[in-house]
């Protein structure tokens, strides 16, 4: 049977570029990090990572045995979180990570109840965008990912191991400078914003594809002035005069003097909002239930946005 011990430092090698960086990461010297690779190597007969410059890199064999030893690794630590846990979620770790737009709304009131039900837990929150979050949850970084996907544009969960549990779903709207012709309609079609400057998310994303993908469904190819991953400076960039672009519900929580925000007709394009996890069969206790905040303060969002719109 395979030493995890070592597969740990083939994966921290791996991860680091270095033997000298997995070796401050694991706390070891820079021999002992050597010594565990090459006894690794002789244990599976082959070689698992080409030496020389700029750095280790590893070989197929390497590259399949790191993949295998994510799911290992990531079960073995959920088994240790468990039982931790066990005893009425009185102890343990909880990771997450989540978008800045979902961080200030969705996370923070499930954030809010955990901790109240659960104090004893340690939890950790960053902030990750989908591109980042969803490799890390499946290299065992993370316990949950909140992370968004558009219809045409799925949020890729093809890791091993994965559940992806929804949370709710959000209608996308234009956001225009107060001065623009059409801030005060009812609505807006996409079509009738052809010559004006667009924003959007930094290429690639698919916060830039849906952008992208919609105006061209209206006829056109936007203009795309600026680039920017954080609504904020999208809604200052708007704000500004600089262009328009479109806005989920959970950006419209802080929105900035001087923008103007406007249904899309006759159908606005839809952000679907995801808790990505460990397949329930693998994962801990404390996972399990900050799923159940999330999801109820997800269906919370989605009536108070149902109410808005009413209105």
């Amino acid at each position: 049977m395979l030493d995890v011990r070592r597969l740990r430092v083939l994966r921290e090698v791996a991860k680091q570029g270095s033997f000298s960086a997995a070796a401050d990461t694991l706390y070891l010297s820079q021999s002992a990090v050597s010594q565990h690779v090459a006894a690794l190597e002789r244990e599976v007969g082959m070689r698992l990572l080409e030496r020389g410059r700029p750095g280790p890199k590893l070989t197929d064999a390497g590259r399949s045995l790191v993949t295998h030893a994510d799911a290992v690794i990531c079960r073995l630590d959920e088994a240790e979180r468990d039982l931790a846990a066990i005893a009425g979620l009185e102890g343990g770790e909880l990771r997450l990570a989540s978008f800045p737009s979902a961080s200030a709304t969705l996370v923070t009131e499930a954030v809010a109840a955990f901790v109240e039900r659960y104090p004893k837990v340690a939890l950790t929150v960053v902030e990750a965008e989908p591109e980042e979050s969803l490799p890390m949850l499946a290299a065992g970084d993370l316990d949950i990912a909140i992370v968004f996907d558009y219809p045409d544009f799925p949020a890729d969960a093809d890791q091993a191991d994965l559940d992806l549990v929804p949370l709710l779903t959000e209608s996308m709207y234009v956001a225009l400078p107060e001065g623009h012709k059409l801030s005060g309609a009812e609505s807006v079609r996409i079509a009738d914003l052809a010559d004006d400057a667009w924003l959007c998310g930094v290429c690639p994303s698919s916060c830039s594809d849906v952008v992208k993908s919609v105006c061209r469904e209206a006829g056109f190819q936007p203009r795309i002035a600026f680039e920017s991953d954080d609504y904020n400076v999208l809604q200052g960039y708007v704000a500004a005069g600089l262009g328009v672009t479109l806005l989920p519900d959970l950006a419209l929580h802080a929105l900035r003097d001087g923008v103007a925000v406007r249904p899309v007709r006759p159908h606005a394009p839809q952000r679907r909002v995801w808790a990505a996890a460990r397949e329930a069969g693998v994962r801990s206790v404390a996972p399990d239930a900050m799923l159940e905040e999330l999801r109820q303060v997800g269906d919370g969002i989605t009536a108070r946005s149902e109410l808005r719109a009413v209105a």
